[in-house]
């Protein structure tokens, strides 16, 4: 596996990831009719770094790093991210985490936030509990799960004093 800084070449592969993963409606907040060019400013906007991985050249996960604010916040990242349904179980979340881990302490960050993890999404639970991420707050039912209706989501963070740049 490779993981490499994002282009415009790879925004088919992604698209094709992002349509796939948000289809099922259970673990992100985009529709499953999200358009492509809001999917494409997801993940190449202003101010946003995205990486994929590839395994025998073809892109099968991608992040995203971003502050996960503004000005006096923009000491805290954000991340998210995708991998195709039929990579699942090859280690590429893992791989991705730290990967985004080691790029965010390289940025200068001083800790990583995710906002919003779907708490029925257990996989991502778990990785993010291994990757030293605890859990800081939950949303009572705040996400629309498309098969169990409103469930809760979880804001995660980790500081990146233990990441070696």
């Amino acid at each position: 596996m490779t993981i490499r800084p994002a282009t415009e070449h790879d925004a088919d592969a992604i698209w094709t990831i992002f349509r796939a993963v948000v289809a099922d409606g259970d673990s992100y907040v985009f529709a499953p009719g999200t358009g492509r060019d809001d999917a494409h400013a997801y993940w190449f906007g202003p101010g946003v770094r995205s990486w994929v991985a590839e395994i025998d050249g073809e892109v099968v996960g991608v992040y995203r790093l971003v502050a996960n604010q503004r000005d006096l916040g923009d000491h805290v990242a954000n991340a998210s991210f995708m991998i195709a349904p039929r990579a699942h179980g090859r280690g590429l979340g893992m791989a991705l985490g730290r990967h985004c881990l080691i790029e965010a302490k390289r940025a200068g960050f001083a800790a990583m936030q995710f906002n919003f993890v779907v708490a029925t999404n257990d996989a991502a639970v778990a990785l993010w509990r291994k990757l030293g991420f605890v859990v800081v707050g939950t949303l009572p039912k705040a996400f629309r799960h498309a098969r169990l209706g409103l469930v809760d989501a979880l804001v995660m963070h980790r500081f990146l004093d233990d990441i070696g740049a």
